[in-house]
């Protein structure tokens, strides 16, 4: 059974500029700079047909493609901190395609979800980190900024990690168009059947 979830990939660059976060935080667990990705939406654990259906379903989506910058830097679990994290600049295009994959997934009767949409990239995980620390790790970082990157296609990707931070595998990609979005193209027919077997 796939846990699966649609994402954006980083580019080279930007995940250049993300890795040189690392480090400077004990007890935290980076993550693998070829895993980093801003999900769009976490789908779970699902049977290979109901995969199926998503993929179907999001190869309808048409969408132009997009500058996204990632900006700035923050924590998860304000008491007991357990993720770092990078986040999106404000962009009315990724809102829309995440709004877009988000009400696909509950038409398909995918439980809508709850978390607010917060673009950004984990970059590591934290266990016994004190709020302190993190702080104090947060403050040295606080200007963080990637140069605009194109966001040219999203993923469907999978995990077998329960714990989260990879490895991850994209199992079917869908292109945003360069020019208007209403314009029709054709897109390759997704087929996951062969997810998580």
């Amino acid at each position: 059974m796939p846990r699966l979830f649609t994402a954006l990939e980083i580019p080279r660059d930007a995940a250049l500029s993300l890795s040189l976060l690392r480090g400077g935080l004990p007890g935290a667990r980076w993550i693998d700079v070829e895993n980093y990705h801003l999900t769009l939406r976490f789908i779970g654990d699902v049977e290979g047909h109901v995969a199926d259906e998503i993929a179907d379903a999001l190869d309808r989506v048409r969408r132009r493609s997009f500058q996204l910058t990632l900006s700035g830097v923050g924590a998860f679990g304000s008491k007991k901190p357990h993720a770092l994290w990078a986040g999106a600049m404000a962009s009315p295009d990724l809102n829309a395609l995440q709004g877009e994959i988000e009400r696909i997934c509950q038409r398909l009767g995918l439980p809508a979800d709850a978390r607010k949409f917060m673009p950004h990239v984990t970059i590591a995980r934290l266990r016994n980190v004190s709020p302190a620390e993190v702080a104090v790790y947060l403050s040295a970082r606080g200007n963080f900024r990637t140069a605009p990157f194109r966001v040219s296609r999203f993923v469907l990707m999978s995990s077998k990690d329960s714990v989260g931070g990879g490895p991850y595998v994209v199992e079917e990609a869908w292109p945003l168009t360069a020019g208007d979005a209403t314009r029709p193209y054709s897109a390759p027919a997704a087929d996951i059947s062969r997810i998580g077997r």
